[in-house]
């Protein structure tokens, strides 16, 4: 799933690549993804892009007084091409759910919105307000604005597993299973720790911890082209990902918690004192 720093360097290569394009076509392949109906996106022809933004995980296009916003979700993408097919898509043919040509069809660059596997989540929204979007207004602050006392807030009196609390949208913006994952390794933290008794000494190394390693990856992904940024994500991961790798950290092996749709990997001599976590999906294995 792309996280916010990934996002924002979608959002980077928008501001630089479309802003003053006018968009020329949007063609819709799965009607599922449309999560508004009033403006229709026909509402968009003729206008110019004004710019681009994030707001947690959510990517929006300026266009006029209008957002186009979308949530990519776990197997959504943005891919860019500087000359889309003119050819209307075939609903319900291919990864493709929505294309916007950014001038005249067949002449003009532009992106589609695609999304891989059998689970359709990507969500598109047409707006004149982003807080119209449900998701965007229920957002809790984004994760690379809080400062030590404003992260100590957010978590106060949380009884959740911090692993849990981090990756709640409605708690703190931006932050999904990967980075979470990266976050607590670099912080030293159990995932299971409780978010609400952390000591300061773990506060001040897990504020610490969520700043270096986004502030890093968005360093490392704004100006990466679309279609690289899944393995700039990738290549720099310490352990999530990376079950059954030596921990960079200290050579123990990579550990991995599953559950029925994800799982999350940590080091326990790096994270747990030793301790190994148990694995749900295995322990009902072995009954």
């Amino acid at each position: 799933m792309p996280e916010l720093p990934e996002v924002e360097a979608l959002a980077d290569h928008l501001r630089r690549h479309a802003t003053g394009l006018t968009i020329g076509r949007i063609d819709v392949a799965a009607l599922s993804v449309l999560k508004t109906f009033d403006p229709p996106p026909t509402a968009l022809h003729g206008l110019q892009v004004t710019g681009a933004n994030r707001w947690g995980k959510f990517l929006g296009l300026e266009v006029g007084d209008l957002h186009l916003i979308t949530h990519l979700s776990r197997a959504g993408w943005l891919r860019w091409s500087d000359k889309l097919s003119p050819l209307p898509l075939k609903p319900g043919k291919g990864p493709i759910a929505l294309r916007v040509h950014l001038g005249i069809p067949g002449e003009a660059p532009g992106f589609d919105l695609t999304e891989a596997g059998t689970q359709k989540r990507l969500a598109v929204y047409l707006v004149d307000d982003p807080a119209k979007v449900p998701g965007i207004a229920a957002l809790g602050p984004d994760a690379l604005s809080l400062n030590r006392e404003a992260l100590c807030e957010v978590l106060k009196g949380n009884s959740g597993r911090i692993k849990t609390v981090m990756t709640d949208q409605k708690v703190i913006a931006g932050i999904g299973n990967a980075y979470s994952d990266e976050i607590l390794h670099v912080a030293r933290l159990s995932p299971f720790a409780t978010a609400g008794k952390l000591t300061d000494p773990q506060l001040d190394a897990l504020h610490d911890a969520m700043i270096t390693v986004l502030t890093d990856a968005v360093t490392r992904s704004v100006g990466q082209q679309a279609a690289t940024l899944k393995g700039e994500k990738r290549s720099g991961m310490r352990v999530h990902a990376r079950t059954g790798l030596p921990c960079p950290v200290c050579g123990d092996t990579v550990r991995e918690v599953s559950f029925v749709d994800k799982s999350f990997q940590y080091c326990a001599t790096c994270q747990t004192g030793g301790k190994v976590l148990a694995d749900r999906r295995m322990s009902k294995l072995l009954k």
